[in-house]
């Protein structure tokens, strides 16, 4: 009973924080927007015009791909640490954001010089294939590496080296939307339309469906692959599903906001503290709640606190994620100097 009520509370937490995020995110910015007037917008009543542009055009949509964008690293770095028992496992630190990255800019840069328009899907599609290349690079050095330390290390210099094809396709490509191409390049939230927003959130919830089907084949794998393999899972098709997922969620961010780092870290264990377990049935929609919740926090600080100057998302998530990343590493020195 106890455990129940503390798993209520938790949930409930979750959402006031999130609800608090998005209503902070529509009315704080260079132009403070009155809640009454925001009110009154969200609800089709009659309300300032300026008001209104600076709420329907920038500051909702950019919330609403936000969250559904914190969401998905989240819930991607939860299945990457699931997929290869490391509690550091993410898509930035295994290269799998840079490499979505990297050939969404080729992309976008082939395209801007022959002055084609690629679409939402085009994006995703792109940096699908980006994230699984590299994906299916650390895949292989898994079956080479024994240590998942120099495995997180090999997917760190992937992520460099991807980084540093798309720094040098940025610097050197010739378009008025330059700019507009190293601010997304450094991760940014900005710039998200409508039309973005209804691709994220079909492809992030399609996704985060059908992780949350998949709670007890987690749970199963969890326990281990003979324990898995005894209750009838198929562990290769199982792995398959993990990797595309995971996948489709990071890339899905690449796509429309960049690389975002460490918050496919920090949330799924800052998450399991709250809770106080590790079952999937209750952390998938926890760590939603609880990425959507961070990535909404992190992004009212990246445009906010040195206004009109923007920082890149990345840098606030990095302050708030580094240190939970500093804690498990050193917990998990102490757990095995103790053993």
């Amino acid at each position: 009973m106890r455990k129940k009520s503390r798993y209520i509370a938790a949930f409930i937490t979750l959402v006031i924080l999130l609800g608090v995020a998005l209503a902070a995110n529509i009315c704080i910015g260079s132009v403070s927007v009155p809640v009454s007037q925001v009110w009154d917008i969200l609800t089709g009543e009659q309300a300032d015009e300026v008001y209104r542009n600076i709420v329907m055009q920038i500051r909702l949509p950019r919330a609403l791909g936000g969250a559904a964008m914190g969401g998905a690293l989240a819930l991607s770095g939860y299945l990457l640490q699931t997929f290869f028992h490391n509690p550091i496992a993410s898509p930035f630190t295994l290269g799998i954001s840079s490499g979505a990255k990297m050939v969404v800019a080729l992309t976008m840069v082939a395209a801007l010089g022959s002055s084609l328009q690629v679409s939402s899907w085009g994006l995703i599609a792109a940096a699908f294939a980006g994230a699984m290349i590299c994906m299916g690079f650390v895949i292989l050095m898994s079956r080479f590496v024994e240590q998942m330390s120099m495995l997180i290390v090999s997917g760190v210099m992937i992520g460099y080296i991807c980084s540093a094809i798309t720094d040098f396709v940025v610097t050197f490509a010739d378009d008025s939307d330059i700019v507009n191409l190293h601010n997304w390049s450094m991760g940014s939230f900005s710039g998200i339309t409508w039309d973005n927003v209804a691709v994220i959130w079909i492809v992030i919830s399609t996704a985060a469906v059908c992780v949350f089907l998949m709670s007890k084949p987690i749970s199963a794998y969890q326990m281990g692959e003979a324990y898995a393999k005894n209750m009838g899972l198929n562990i290769p098709l199982f792995r398959v599903l993990l990797v595309l997922l995971s996948s489709i969620l990071s890339a899905c961010v690449a796509a429309f906001a960049g690389p975002v780092s460490f918050v496919g870290i920090a949330v799924p264990h800052l998450t399991k503290r709250l809770f106080g377990t590790a079952k999937p049935i209750l952390m998938i929609p926890a760590c939603f709640l609880g990425g959507a919740s961070f990535c909404l926090g992190c992004d009212l600080l990246a445009r906010s606190l040195f206004a009109p100057t923007e920082l890149s998302i990345s840098t606030v998530t990095a302050v708030f994620g580094a240190p939970v990343v500093i804690v498990i590493m050193l917990k998990g020195k102490r757990e095995r100097t103790e053993s």
